[in-house]
């Protein structure tokens, strides 16, 4: 619990009592992958350093509350504002998204998974009912390993239904909470403003 409380410590409060995730660059741009200079705000991706600590922080607040403020060197008005703010749900909308996919392929995968364990468990029980394997040391080898190779499968499957989607799920919830965060902006005093590219 004091170890809790210290990780929150570093973080300042705004008036309403909420946490707030400060980030300083000196102009906005410094807050996208410049890949695609031409794309606009709402299209760009963010920049990966930005994302992982957004990511970072949100995973050490667990369900506090908080806000995103970004502290720029450069005076932007309202519609940019806004338009960084889409870019951010958008970019965690995609996240999102992406994550669903990973997970609907990990059940599916956990399910064909299980189904051929179940076929070759089957196959081994037919095999071994039916047929006389005793004198066979092949056919022995055959009908044991079926039996080995489909519980493997069958347990993974049931490891990946059981444990594997947790971390996904817990993901997701962070990239929910990161989409749904108020973004704010304030102006750096010049003796604050970071170099540029930095974030």
């Amino acid at each position: 619990m004091a170890m809790k409380k210290e990780i929150l410590e570093r973080y300042r409060r705004d008036a309403r009592g909420r946490l707030v995730v400060d980030i300083a660059a000196a102009k906005v741009s410094d807050l996208y992958d410049d890949f695609d200079k031409q794309a606009p705000f709402v299209r760009k991706e963010l920049d990966d350093e930005l994302v992982e600590y957004l990511i970072e922080s949100a995973r050490e607040l667990g369900r506090e509350p908080f806000g995103i403020n970004f502290s720029l060197g450069e005076s932007i008005d309202e519609a940019i504002q806004r338009r960084v703010g889409s870019s951010i749900n958008n970019y965690f909308d995609y996240l999102i998204a992406r994550n669903t996919r990973e997970l609907r392929a990990a059940f599916r995968t956990a399910l064909t998974l299980f189904a051929l364990g179940f076929s070759m468990l089957s196959g081994s029980i037919y095999l071994n009912s039916h047929f006389d394997l005793v004198g066979s040391l092949f056919d022995r080898l055959v009908a044991e390993g079926l039996v080995i190779a489909s519980w493997v499968s069958m347990w993974e499957a049931i490891a990946g239904i059981l444990l594997n989607w947790q971390p996904t799920v817990r993901q997701r919830l962070i990239y929910r909470r990161l989409r749904n965060a108020e973004v704010t902006f304030d102006r750096l005093p010049d003796e604050l403003t970071p170099a540029e590219g930095s974030a």
